[in-house]
């Protein structure tokens, strides 16, 4: 059993003022196997304390120094990768390859991105004869989920950083242990007492605590919706500025001149990466009526040669969701989709069949589905798939945009210009067309209730600096 009950606070590992205790579980095991503590409001004040204490020295820190920080972080994180892997492995069940090639490389990106932005970005501009300087906005907290962590992590604390505010991190309580191990990085790189500070805790105490408290500038926060919007509410007292990126519901639209086997085959198969634990996964999936069968075909093939495993299993390529309430909720969503009429074409409710231990959701497709299902229109956050039919683009871009998020979506044709066209219409932050990948130095965000604000690179960092005109006669 790890024991990581304690707070990284003013550039030290300390006692929390709390003594509820929680444990991490492995839900490839369902055994706890690390025990941290759930901090109080107690420990907020002091990690605000000294991160406000902190901020007005590294405030005043020249962009080189901020670099040469961010290059030591960098360094510091490489030299951890092995250790953040294995614990992502057992606080989340993401299999090892997964973890190795996907999860630690995914924060690393985010500290490399923002460093090439802070090395380019340009803090005092000329507006005429007005001086436009972009300043660090001060304290921020940063509230982080449990499915993609350094992910999430390094997204916010490294801009943070660039733009030369203080933080405090306060990871889920799922998933927190490559939190921990973070802190150690930032601890590791020399980052200066109090610019960084870790609390553990859950969402109604010490998440309340952060995104209320007077003293916090900013807050950035990932989650579910439903949280994100209990963030604004209590932020809205102080009147500080709420970046969120939240939910998602995102459409895949197949156009009927795509290459199916190459595009179903990809988009299924990149729907359970993670066990379908990803807010802008491509889990509405539109296409033409005349080609639904042929697709439904490919979709069932692709789906019956994913490996479900042992995360531990070089092999694994989808583990377990990440706890027991994930699993029963998704499965009450695969039910619910049974008894509104879809079609079940691979997997279905209750466990994977010869895995009798662990939060192991059969990854799922259904057909036959319509818009007005709640599978077609709830956040499943789990390795299921709807497919949709079609019979006009028009049709399919309008199924697309009703929805109440707005994160992401997918477009494939052989036709390039027309897959562009079809994205300039999708009502979301981000299009990816023919399966390309993120890019960590695009804005990364959505529209509607996925939430408001950018995070990834230069992007990132507009969100913790505030801008400041200086009118001049000269």
């Amino acid at each position: 059993m790890f024991d990581e009950r304690q707070f990284y606070i003013n550039g030290k590992w300390v006692d929390s003022h709390s003594n509820r205790t929680l444990d991490v579980v492995n839900p490839a095991t369902t055994k706890p196997f690390a025990t941290i503590t759930l901090g109080d409001e107690r420990d907020v004040d002091a990690a605000v304390a000294a991160a406000r204490s902190a901020f007005t020295d590294f405030a005043e820190t020249s962009r080189d120094e901020r670099i040469a920080l961010l290059e030591a972080v960098i360094h510091a994180y490489e030299q951890r990768s092995d250790e953040l892997a294995d614990v992502l492995r057992q606080e989340m069940g993401a299999p090892v390859q997964l973890c190795k090639n996907a999860q630690v490389p995914s924060g690393r990106g985010h500290l490399e991105a923002a460093l090439r932005a802070l090395k380019e970005f340009d803090f005092e501009e000329r507006v005429g004869s007005t001086t436009v300087y972009h300043e660090p906005i001060g304290v921020c907290a940063l509230i982080t989920p449990w499915n993609w962590p350094l992910n999430q992590i390094a997204a916010k604390v490294a801009p943070a950083l660039a733009a030369g505010c203080s933080m405090i991190l306060k990871p889920s309580e799922i998933a927190p242990l490559s939190a921990m191990v973070f802190a150690r990085v930032m601890e590791d790189a020399g980052v200066p007492a109090g610019v960084f500070n870790l609390v553990n805790g859950d969402g109604p105490v010490v998440g309340n605590a952060l995104s209320s408290h007077p003293d916090v500038d900013m807050v950035s926060f990932t989650g579910s919706t439903r949280a994100g919007i209990e963030v604004a509410r209590n932020a809205a007292a102080t009147v500080k500025r709420v970046s969120q990126e939240l939910g998602g519901k995102s459409a895949n639209i197949v156009l009927d001149d795509a290459d199916l086997e190459t595009t179903i085959r990809r988009d299924v198969q990149a729907m359970y990466s993670n066990s379908g634990q990803s807010c802008n996964a491509g889990s509405r999936m539109l296409v033409p009526s005349a080609l639904l069968n042929e697709v439904v075909t490919i979709a069932r093939t692709a789906t019956d040669e994913v490996i479900v495993g042992d995360p531990a299993d070089p092999d694994t390529m989808v583990g377990p969701v990440v706890s027991a309430q994930q699993f029963d909720k998704v499965n009450d969503l695969i039910r619910s989709g049974i008894e509104e009429g879809a079609t079940v074409i691979a997997g279905g409710p209750g466990r994977q069949e010869g895995l009798d231990t662990g939060y192991y959701v059969k990854p799922t497709v259904f057909s036959d589905v319509t818009p007005a299902m709640r599978i077609a229109r709830e956040e499943i956050f789990g390795p299921v798939l709807v497919i949709m039919p079609y019979d006009t683009v028009d049709e399919a871009v309008a199924i697309a945009n009703d929805s109440e998020y707005g994160l992401s979506g997918m477009v494939s044709s052989r036709n390039h210009d027309r897959a562009r066209n079809v994205a300039r219409r999708l009502r979301t932050g981000m299009v990816h067309i023919n399966g390309a990948p993120l890019d960590q130095n695009a804005p990364f965000g959505g529209y509607k209730q996925s939430g408001n604000g950018r995070e990834f690179g230069k992007f990132g960092m507009h969100e913790f600096l505030e801008m400041k005109s200086v009118f001049d006669e000269g």
